[in-house]
């Protein structure tokens, strides 16, 4: 078997396709603007069949339910299970072929996509770290490619975490059931605000009490917090920001000290679900020193789901478990806009897009395949000069977010440790660093921090000339970077819906492949 069609059901839709060894695409049903964490419609299928010049040989789903739910109602293998006898295959027909079918847990999948991504050779005993909405505990992938689970170490903690801005936001009402999946990252901007103190009993026996909730998806209501200070308190106020930066200290030593007591040191470990997109938190276990290494993939949250399910079928099926990839593996760019009223269009040249972005201009960049995973990494990125105070004002406004959350920067991977500590190399934006210049504003967070993304030339050419040519003119390979999309909607993919927006919002001009457009 060569080719593994995999799709991923309910929130966060994907679809992956594994062709000879190779990752071919990573489609996700929220690009092209469609609504965030959206579900695969018949739009996305028929898209993806069309990139197949025959039918797959497996036709992989990606386990999925609603959680623990009463009625015992799941998709294919269903949510959990880690060993293998929870594995589903038969036969089945796609396009008048006899095909292969196969599921795995939804479980499974978080783990194969991080092992098939990382840069561990096939074979590397190894630990990976599932957190996300529901699932949190430790795995050992073994030499034989099997997988062994370790207990619990907190179930729920995404929802947890998510919960806890949804405790101090007023606009989150009580009859809301679950925090919604746009809160954590929030949440993880506000706990850098923190003042330093230390947590009062008050907020010590808080984080007791949520995180000892059982049944979370039952029991964690907001109204039942109603005695809590921070109840409807607003995000901004500075106790509840000491308590979002307390609570996810917290969260981090549970699992930390759980690996410490339980995990063999000098390993290395994959970190998947949407907790893997906390930047702290990856930071955290890399500096620990407790792991040989860390790796996080692109499409660490419910985005790779599909792309570790079909890993987990060719894995089944010829022993193979790592895979070839560009984390550029989404959809192509469509330039379907020839002329457009009150745009100067000109040639793309990274000299002059360097030049207007110095001089304060705000500029979209849309080319190539999309970005797997909910980052922006240059193909659908809006960019800005870091240097300047009032690119991040701007960006907010455009991008129509709170005025807290910060922006991150994207920069040339040789110069990161100029302005960078440690500046080690991080091409999908998914560790915290920190600044070591004041020259740089738009990008330093309240606690001197960045998110930053790494590029050399082999990752995106295009990108890292726009940097060096950056750099010729100010001194700084490094620009602002945030992602290209509607509010509410995945990632812009056609040049007349990046001209309106460019219009709506406030852009001054957008690059198209390798066309400039600039708004009059």
């Amino acid at each position: 078997m060569k080719s593994f069609l995999a799709y991923k059901p309910g929130h966060d839709g994907s679809v992956a396709h594994l062709l000879d060894g190779q990752l071919d695409f990573a489609i996700e049903a929220e690009k092209d603007s469609f609504l965030r964490h959206d579900w695969i419609g018949p739009e996305c299928y028929v898209d993806t069949l069309s990139r197949l010049e025959a039918p797959p040989d497996a036709v992989c789903i990606s386990g999925w339910s609603k959680g623990f739910n009463e009625f015992g109602w799941k998709v294919g293998a269903g949510y959990f299970g880690a060993e293998e006898d929870g594995i589903v295959t038969g036969q089945t027909r796609m396009l008048g072929h006899e095909v292969a079918y196969f599921s795995s847990s939804h479980e499974r999948s978080h783990v194969w996509s991080a092992y098939a991504l990382s840069p561990f050779p096939q074979g590397q005993r190894c630990y990976c770290l599932v957190w996300e909405g529901i699932i949190g505990r430790f795995y050992e992938v073994h030499e034989d490619l099997t997988v062994t689970a370790f207990p619990t170490v907190l179930d729920s903690p995404g929802y947890r975490y998510a919960f806890v801005y949804a405790l101090a936001d007023p606009t989150f009402s009580n009859a809301e059931r679950y925090p919604r999946l746009s809160d954590a990252g929030k949440l993880m901007a506000l706990a850098a605000f923190h003042d330093g103190s230390a947590p009062s009993e008050e907020d010590t026996a808080l984080i007791d009490r949520i995180c000892g909730i059982p049944e979370v998806g039952e029991n964690l209501k907001k109204a039942v917090f109603a005695d809590c200070r921070h109840y409807n308190a607003g995000v901004r106020d500075q106790a509840f920001m000491n308590f979002a930066y307390h609570f996810q200290q917290a969260l981090y030593d549970r699992f930390f000290e759980f690996a410490r007591q339980h995990l063999q040191p000098g390993l290395p470990l994959l970190i998947a679900g949407g907790c893997g997109l906390n930047c702290d938190w990856n930071a955290a276990f890399r500096d620990s020193g407790f792991f040989s290494d860390v790796f996080v993939p692109p499409c660490a949250n419910d985005t790779g789901s599909a792309l570790g399910t079909a890993v987990d079928a060719m894995r089944h099926y010829t022993g193979r478990a790592k895979l070839e990839w560009s984390v550029y593996a989404g959809q192509h760019f469509e330039d379907d806009l020839e002329n457009a009223e009150g745009v100067d269009i000109s040639p793309y040249d990274p000299d002059r897009l360097a030049a207007l972005l110095r001089e304060g201009r705000i500029i979209a960049h849309a080319d190539g395949r999309a970005e797997m995973g909910p980052r922006a990494l240059g193909n659908r990125s809006i960019l800005a000069s870091p240097l300047r105070a009032d690119s991040l004002e701007r960006l907010n406004a455009i991008k129509r977010r709170e005025s807290y959350r910060p922006i991150a920067p994207i920069v040339a991977e040789d110069f990161a440790p100029e302005v960078f500590d440690p500046g080690r190399p991080s091409p999908f934006m998914l560790y915290f660093d920190t600044l070591k210049t004041d020259a740089l504003p738009a990008i330093t967070h309240v606690d001197n921090s960045a998110r930053i993304q790494t590029v050399a030339p082999h990752q995106n050419r295009k990108i890292h000339d726009l940097l060096k040519a950056f750099e010729a003119q100010t001194g700084y390979a490094v620009l602002c970077n945030t992602s290209l999309n509607f509010l509410g909607r995945g990632f812009i993919n056609k040049t007349t819906d990046l001209l309106a927006y460019a219009r709506e919002f406030g852009l001054d001009g957008f690059v198209a492949k390798d066309r400039l457009f600039l708004l009059k």
